[in-house]
């Protein structure tokens, strides 16, 4: 099988690290796929341009992180990665979403940063930012729930990819006046499989 990824797209990340924790690095090969480029030959085998995209060996290619981790967790011998979002009367589904929200934001708020200044919407960049610090509040309030401390899901990867962005785009303002964020934030940060799958430094 081949994951095809860009080294900084960060749900991409999230399944990179998905595949390292249940040991099947082995079986996926993960490629670079040509994404933003006309007539990239990526587009034939992901008409969505998206990443990260998941060539199987057995049936058609799965693209969308959520559904791609379901997919390691079926193959794998190890314990399930996905938590059934009805779990804890749907608290798990609740905190899945809410770390989605934070990721999805900023992807929106990074492309806009990237697009040349004269291009870039000052009102999506200020809604984005907002949108973030407000997420940020909310985590430091959430962030000693048990569904969090306890274990470790393609929540807690969501969560701490997005963390890694907002500390990108916000600078030290992401954490500092979040200590209990910062706690968490730090101490997942020295996980392997996160470890293995930083995103290179841009240039």
């Amino acid at each position: 099988m081949k994951l095809h990824v860009t080294l900084t797209s960060p749900y991409a990340r999230i399944v990179r690290a998905t595949i390292l924790e249940h040991g099947l690095q082995d079986r996926i090969e993960v490629v670079p796929a040509r994404t933003r480029e006309t007539c990239s030959p990526y587009y034939q085998l992901a008409p969505s341009g998206r990443v990260p995209y998941l060539e199987r060996d057995d049936g058609p290619g799965l693209e969308e992180t959520d559904v791609i981790c379901a997919y390691l967790d079926h193959i794998s011998q190890r314990a399930a990665l996905v938590r059934n979002p009805a779990d804890a009367d749907w608290h798990a589904g609740r905190l899945h979403a809410l770390a989605r929200s934070l990721l999805d934001g900023l992807a929106v708020w990074v492309r806009e940063k990237r697009r040349p200044e004269n291009e870039r919407s000052p009102t999506i960049l200020a809604h984005e930012a907002d949108r973030t610090r407000r997420l940020l509040d909310q985590w430091e309030a959430e962030i000693k729930s048990p569904a969090i401390r306890d274990g470790f899901t393609t929540t807690h990867m969501t969560l701490f990819v997005g963390l890694d962005v907002a500390a990108r785009m916000l600078g030290e303002e992401a954490l500092a006046s979040r200590p209990d964020l910062a706690d968490w934030y730090a101490e997942l940060g020295q996980r392997p499989s996160l470890i293995a799958t930083r995103p290179p430094e841009r240039t």
